[in-house]
């Protein structure tokens, strides 16, 4: 992994605190309002950030705004030939791993490099809030009943809606309603496309 000279590190929130605030909330919308498209407002104080090579600039805000010192954060090989790592290390004190399953929150590059759930931090009966969050970069994404799309249900969903996310293995929603019986375990995701991203929790059903 590129370890660039801080000098070069690309620029954080112009704003931290207002900033983070903001994105911190439409975290929380997205994953309380599963299937709600979430917009990055990049022309205010957001618009002098500078994501890393290989980064959505949804997700460099998201992971700006929910990492801090005592997060473990993954990364995909994607970001091997990126400064990812280092750029979000010196702006939130973020604690890198190599192992998928200690981290507090995965960052994937690419749909095609999601690790496999058991990969993953999952909680425990006891302790379910110690579970991985993904941020997933994904080619497109859509809230609209359409070719391929998912109907979703569940909290936060009035009746049944629709989401579509295009990139992902077949293999990803075999693997989540798998791991989904062990519930209230699991992993909540946000997947990201260019400036926009929308979220789904555990607690979500999808069919295909």
């Amino acid at each position: 992994m590129m370890q660039p000279a801080l000098q070069d590190l690309g620029r954080g929130f112009a704003e931290p605190a207002a900033c983070s605030q903001t994105v911190f909330r439409q975290a929380l919308d997205a994953l309380s309002l599963p299937g709600r498209l979430q917009h990055l407002d990049v022309s205010g104080p957001m618009q002098s950030m500078q994501a890393p090579q290989n980064a959505h600039p949804a997700a460099a805000a998201l992971l700006l705004a929910l990492l801090d010192q005592d997060c473990k954060l993954w990364l995909s090989s994607g970001f091997d030939i990126s400064d990812a790592g280092t750029w979000l290390r010196f702006h939130t004190g973020c604690t890198l791993v190599s192992d998928s399953k200690e981290a507090d929150f995965v960052w994937v590059a690419s749909p095609l490099e999601m690790p496999a759930f058991e990969h993953l931090a999952q909680g425990s009966a006891e302790y379910p809030e110690l579970s991985a969050t993904c941020v997933v970069q994904v080619m497109g994404l859509a809230t609209s009943d359409q070719a391929g799309a998912w109907s979703i249900s569940g909290p936060g969903i009035k009746g049944t809606g629709h989401m579509h996310v295009d990139g992902l293995s077949p293999e990803f929603t075999t693997q989540r309603c798998a791991s989904q019986a062990h519930s209230p375990c699991g992993v909540d995701f946000l997947f990201t496309h260019s400036v926009s991203f929308v979220g789904l929790p555990r607690s979500t059903l999808i069919k295909d």
